[in-house]
């Protein structure tokens, strides 16, 4: 198979499917590893796909794409440099001694990640930020109980228990971002964030710049709920303006610029 055939072959997979691994690709193709590398750094350098550990995503269109939600595991791994700068951005935010509040969600967990040693009280719902927290931080770590749904990887408990506790920041991430509000798919994550944002003083959203690209279906929490929004430095005008007219305060997290 020559390398066109291969790639009209690999946009045809992602048109199904919004992420798939290079073994897998391997497996279906049947051409070696580092040939599926080389097709992705050329679909990725053309602009036709995007480039993530461990394999390829499609890219996500305003128009004619519905967002699907990737499992936590893949979707980790993507925009992972934005992710890192926004947790560090919003690691500015944290007062020392003070309770945060951590939802689910691949920005959140890089947050909580950077957050771990910080001289503070994390109450999240988060099994994979748990498990990093109680192996890798120093914080206090309070986790909430109830149901395990692997995805998107949270605790839930249907039976509304008041927690007995309030937070001074509520940090929280969403799979899209409208003048409508903080977008969801995930009929849990919806219930979960309204639950929470009653328990914090203000709420922090971290969002990477393509949520801004993205329009699930139900809104989990109007901008008029928003504290703060942080973001990468890939917010396109039209979209900081959407925030402006909003009246949401956002920050960008720049690249770092070499001396």
């Amino acid at each position: 198979m020559r390398d066109r055939q291969r790639h009209e072959a690999i946009l045809r997979i992602l048109e199904d499917r919004p992420f798939i691994s290079v073994n897998d690709l391997t497996a279906e193709i049947g051409v070696s590893a580092a040939s599926i590398r080389r097709d992705i750094d050329k679909l990725y350098g053309a602009g036709l796909a995007q480039k993530v550990h461990g394999g390829i995503a499609a890219l996500t269109s305003r128009t004619d794409r519905k967002p699907k939600a990737l499992p936590f595991v893949v979707n980790r791994d993507i925009a992972v440099a934005a992710k890192q700068r926004i947790a560090q951005k919003a690691g500015e935010l944290v007062r020392d001694g003070s309770l945060i509040i951590i939802h689910g969600g691949s920005t959140c967990f890089h947050f909580g990640a950077h957050i771990a040693n910080r001289n503070v009280r994390v109450f999240t719902n988060s099994m994979p930020l748990a498990a990093y927290l109680a192996e890798h931080g120093t914080c206090q770590l309070t986790v909430g109980g109830g149901d395990l749904h692997r995805e998107p990887g949270v605790l839930y408990n249907p039976v509304r228990v008041e927690p007995g506790f309030y937070g001074s920041q509520f940090f929280v991430g969403a799979l899209g971002v409208s003048s409508r509000g903080l977008l969801e798919s995930h009929p849990l994550l919806v219930r979960f964030i309204n639950e929470m944002v009653g328990l914090a003083n203000e709420v922090v959203v971290l969002v990477d710049s393509r949520k801004f690209s993205e329009r699930p279906p139900t809104v989990a929490l109007p901008l008029q709920r928003i504290s703060k929004l942080v973001t990468d430095d890939g917010l396109s005008d039209s979209d900081a303006r959407m925030l402006e007219d909003q009246g949401v305060e956002y920050i960008i997290a720049d690249r770092e610029v070499a001396p």
